[in-house]
Formats: C-alpha cells, sequence, structure tokens
C-alpha cells in the first residue's frame, strides 16, 4: 500500500460529520470566486498581467475560472474531493505567493488571509476526502449493497 492509499485510508476512517459542512462551505467560497473571475476576467487578467507570471494573462484567468466553477461544483457536491483539491491547490499557492503577497496582509483590498485559510482547508481535505455526506459515500454505499 503506498503513501496515497494509507492517507485515504486515515481520512476516511477519521471522520466526523461537521467536515462536510466545511467542505460545502468550502466549495462555495471556490465556485464563487469562479463566478466572480467569469463576470470580470478582464480584473483577473489585469491581476495575473501585473504579478509575477504575466504572461498568458488571458488564458490563464479563463483557465482559473473554469477550474473554480467545476472544482466549486465537485467540492459542494462530495465527489472526486480529492481529484477537485489537487487542481485548486496550485491555484491557490499561485494566488497567494504572486498576488496576495505583493499586497500584504493588512492592506484594505488584501484577501490574503481569506487565501491562506481556502489554501489550509484544501489541504485539510486532501488528506480527510469528502466525507460521510457526500456524493462518493453515498456511491460507496450503493455500490456495496
Amino acid at each position: 500500500m503506498n503513501i496515497i492509499q494509507k492517507i485515504e485510508t486515515w481520512g476516511d476512517t477519521h471522520q466526523s460529520k461537521w467536515f462536510s459542512l466545511i467542505r460545502v462551505l468550502l466549495g462555495l467560497i471556490i465556485f464563487f470566486k469562479g463566478i466572480i473571475f467569469i463576470r470580470d476576467t478582464t480584473a483577473l487578467s489585469a491581476m495575473i498581467a501585473n504579478s509575477a507570471v504575466s504572461f498568458y494573462a488571458v488564458a490563464l484567468a479563463h483557465i482559473v475560472a473554469l477550474a473554480h466553477l467545476m472544482g466549486g461544483i465537485l467540492i459542494i457536491m462530495g465527489l472526486l474531493t480529492r481529484v477537485a483539491v489537487l487542481f485548486q491547490i496550485p491555484i491557490l499557492l499561485g494566488a497567494v505567493i504572486f498576488i496576495n503577497a505583493q499586497k500584504g496582509f493588512f492592506s484594505m483590498e488584501s484577501e490574503l488571509g481569506v487565501s491562506l485559510l481556502v489554501l489550509a482547508l484544501l489541504f485539510f481535505f486532501l488528506v480527510y476526502g469528502s466525507g460521510s455526506f457526500s456524493a462518493s459515500e453515498l456511491m460507496r454505499r450503493h455500490k456495496n449493497t
């Protein structure tokens, strides 16, 4: 059994019911951030263009928005949560390192605190999985009956 399977097994056996509520809230935050990016891709493109990864800013803005929309939906449903989280972690790392860290923690328009919280929750759900109230668990129970 490799390390990933050990982490998944441990996470699946050490779950609490309220983790599902936190998972849904995390998914909603990511989904609504994706909607904000879709509504104003020029602002996202400008934000990316002003950062250290300015090349391909428009393409990257659309990829980030789509990843947030799809990842948010999957996390809310609890379907393929670990896969969805794996796609979100690089985006949030980039946001923390290249965009939010430049503004500082105490700036009025800084989202660094929220980004760090979301990043921490993504790592949490990478280990713990989707929880007991999720589409994955429903499918697993249905498969066993």
